[in-house]
Parts: structure tokens; sequence; C-alpha cells
């Protein structure tokens, strides 16, 4: 059996959240959610836009290349991997006001219902080949999610 690299370990399992032994999936993005809404207290509008932008970025990298290292040693898509729930939570959170709690909440619960139902050809992402269809269907979870957040913003006002 092919030995797995710790650091594709910790970046796929979102730094061990998906050893969860109950919804990994949901405890990874819960983890993403507090590390945002932590930087939110920390860094104004701008900063935190450009800090997210850049972990979605970096994440989506490093995930696909980590799912890629360990697709053929724990099988296709497992639910230890939960980078992809990161990087999934973190689009939403890119149009929430910075330090608002109920907008990450939203975001939050947006991306998990998007997730889970995987509407609007979000199903279909699954079948991109090694690591793109593990990160794919969480990027477009988190795309339709945002869309929907930025809506009720702009709704509320």
């Amino acid at each position: 059996m092919k030995q797995k690299s710790l650091f594709h370990t910790v970046i796929a399992s979102g730094f061990g959240t998906g050893f969860s032994p109950y919804a990994p999936g949901t405890v990874g993005a819960a983890l993403a959610t507090v590390i945002w809404i932590v930087l939110s207290l920390f860094v104004s509008s701008l900063p935190l836009l450009l800090i997210t932008a850049g972990l979605i970025i970096v994440f989506t990298i490093l995930g696909v290349w980590s799912a890629n290292e360990l697709e053929p040693v724990w099988g296709k898509d497992p639910s230890r991997i939960v980078v992809d729930e990161m990087v999934g939570v973190w689009i939403p959170l890119l149009g929430a006001e910075s330090g608002n709690l109920y907008y990450a909440l939203l975001a939050f619960v947006l991306f998990r219902v998007f997730d889970i139902l995987k509407p609007f050809g979000i199903r279909k992402m699954e079948n991109l080949k090694g690591g793109w269809g593990v990160m794919m269907d969480d990027i477009l979870a988190g795309i339709y999610s945002l869309l929907i957040l930025l809506i009720v913003r702009w709704v509320i006002g």
C-alpha cells in the first residue's frame, strides 16, 4: 500500500476535521467558517476579501493535489477529504460583511444545503477525474451559495 504523506493528509482532511466520526464535511466547513469569523474580527473588509480569495485559490490548488495523492489510498472522493468543503464555504463568505455573524451563518447554511442536495449540475461535477472531481462540486455549491447570499444582502439593503 502506498504510504500517505502527512502534508497531504493534513490538507485533505481539513487539518484533521475529516476524521470526525460525525458529519466530517460539516465539521470541515464549520472550521473554515470559524477561521473566517476570527479573521473578520481582526481585519477590515477589503483585506478580509483578499485573504478569503487567497485561501480559496491556495486551498483549491492544494486540495486538488492532495486529493490526487490520497484517492489511490483512501478511495474515490472519501468522506475524510474535507478541504473541498472548506473551499466551498469560503466562496459564499466572499459576500459576507466583515464581522457579520448572521451572514457568516447564512453562508455556511446555504453552502451545506447546496453541498448535500447537489442540485443544478453540482452532482455532475463529481464526474470530473481525480482531485478536480473532489473539489468542483463544492466550488459550484459555493458559487450558488454566494449568488443567493448576495441577493439576500441586496434585498435587505
